[in-house]
């Protein structure tokens, strides 16, 4: 009962069994990943095999270019395990699939004495229906401890969800080190208090809240993640969502000559980035410090919900739309997109941004992130860009999964499990028009999740179900997902994940 499903499975008759005499051969990082996996709850050494044979997990990479960066194919007879993938990416996967074949006591962390550590006979082949199957996790609204980030990478691993999308700043906090303005963390990681209701609620907790990531944690975390096949995708949102920025800098922003302290309620600011010269070179120079952490070939520069009404009052703005012979303020949003984008070029790197960018003259070669509904994947699509599907109708987990007032708090809702699992990234009609869908992405946002433990309840099981769309494809069967989710369930049990009960 695998989550996701793979392509095609055929059971075998017997088992293998993992005893202390089970070896390894493997690449040297799959191996590393093969005992970091299975070693806590098993207690076995797993060393190092001469060759393949009998009582050998055999994890081999080999030229076979149907199985794509991330497809592989695994066997299980009762002399041993082979795997075969056209790159290490595609063993990495092998070995989730491994490790959800064994009992479920494998994802504790702690030894379980007493288990056996049988994995029944198959003959498996498996290749993902997507190449960007990713999740974000937005640190700004709450910064969430590293350790936990570490975690959710793992979680998502287990799922072969192979894209984090790390929401580092916003206007209630901006977690990124930048070592060339220090002020950016030391005042814009820190609000004095935070909403205790809705965002239309007037409502304090009264609790301070802070705290940010140094470079150096970032780092860890990067080469944490590629060793489990995950990349990281850093977000700074930019013009707008930028108060904790000008809180630490008001020379950012439109009224240099006003203090604001960081934003302590959900929704959005309208202080916003001014659109002067050494405005634009201090966000290059953050930039530049962004890339030294992230090798990922993709930056995202966010460009959404950017009000303008500071834009309108201010004369270096109308100076800007003049020089650039705009139709008003609110191109300018294209501007900076254009403006970060050849920066970033010079790296090597393009631009993701969200959808609003497709009426700003956004550039041909960024991902457009489709948010806010599916019309809007269908048309990134239909302007030939390349896209993540991400509407929060489907997508978006931090909304409620039911109406029920046992529910927690949550922005909105109501987003069920059957209506996750239902969505379509490509659609009819587009599957071969001019754009092309990368993939599908889940999305937690924050504001109403707190704590870990309630990122966990939001995001699970609904992120298995996102998974599966993003790996086995799309026309599954809820039924039959329901039915194997059932016993995913106790993986989740083991490894002490705080979901929320199937219903």
């Amino acid at each position: 009962m695998l989550v996701p499903s793979p392509r095609a499975l055929t059971p075998q008759t017997g088992h293998f069994v993992l005893t202390a005499d089970t070896a390894l051969a493997a690449p040297a990082g799959v191996a590393d990943l093969v005992r970091e996996l299975l070693g806590p709850a098993t207690g076995l050494p797993l060393p190092d095999a001469a060759a393949p044979g009998p009582g050998v997990i055999a994890l081999t990479v080999a030229d076979e270019p149907t199985l794509g960066p991330e497809g592989y194919r695994l066997s299980v007879t009762p002399e041993g395990v082979t795997a075969v993938a056209h790159t290490e990416a595609g063993l990495r996967w092998a070995v989730q699939t491994l490790r959800q074949l064994l009992p479920a006591a494998v994802f504790g962390a702690a030894p379980a004495p007493g288990a056996e550590w049988r994995v029944a006979a198959a003959e498996i082949e498996d290749v993902p229906a997507y190449a960007w199957r990713g999740a974000l996790l937005d640190v700004a609204r709450w910064c969430h401890p590293i350790g936990f980030v570490r975690r959710f990478v793992d979680l998502m691993a287990a799922h072969k969800l192979n894209t984090l999308h790390l929401h580092l700043t916003d206007d209630q906090g901006w977690r990124f080190q930048v070592r060339k303005y220090p002020r950016l963390t030391e005042v814009g990681a820190y609000r004095t208090e935070s909403s205790a209701g809705h965002a239309n609620e007037d409502r304090r907790d009264g609790v301070p809240h802070g705290g940010f990531y140094t470079q150096d944690e970032l780092r860890d975390l990067v080469a944490y993640a590629a060793r489990r096949g995950v990349r990281i995708m850093p977000e700074l949102d930019l013009p707008g969502h930028m108060q904790a920025a000008i809180a630490a800098y008001p020379e950012l922003g439109n009224h240099p000559d006003r203090q604001l302290g960081v934003m302590t309620y959900w929704g959005i600011s309208e202080h916003v980035l001014n659109n002067s010269d050494a405005t634009l070179g201090v966000m290059k120079d953050v930039l530049d410090e962004l890339v030294e952490i992230f090798p990922f070939e993709i930056v995202h520069i966010g460009g959404d919900e950017c009000p303008t009404v500071e834009w309108q009052e201010s004369e270096v703005a109308q100076a800007r739309v003049r020089e650039l012979g705009l139709t008003g303020v609110d191109q300018l949003q294209g501007w900076w997109a254009a403006e970060m984008a050849k920066h970033l070029a010079g790296h090597g790197r393009r631009i993701a941004v969200w959808d609003e960018l497709l009426e700003r003259g956004v550039q041909s070669d960024a991902v457009i992130f489709g948010w806010q509904g599916e019309e809007r994947v269908h048309a990134a699509l239909a302007a030939g860009h390349e896209v993540v599907a991400a509407p929060h109708t489907h997508t978006y987990l931090d909304y409620a999964e039911s109406d029920s007032p046992d529910e927690p708090l949550a922005i909105r809702g109501t987003t069920p499990i059957e209506k996750v699992y239902g969505y379509r990234p490509t659609p009819d009609g587009l599957a071969d028009g001019p754009g092309r869908v990368l993939g599908v992405q889940a999305q937690v946002w924050s504001e109403y999740v707190p704590t870990p433990e309630l990122v966990e309840y939001r995001t699970y099981p609904r992120l298995a179900a996102l998974a599966e769309v993003g790996w086995s494809g799309e026309g599954g069967d809820v039924a039959d997902f329901r039915t194997r989710l059932a016993e995913h369930i106790a993986r989740l049990d083991a490894a002490g994940v705080n979901y929320r009960p199937l219903d």
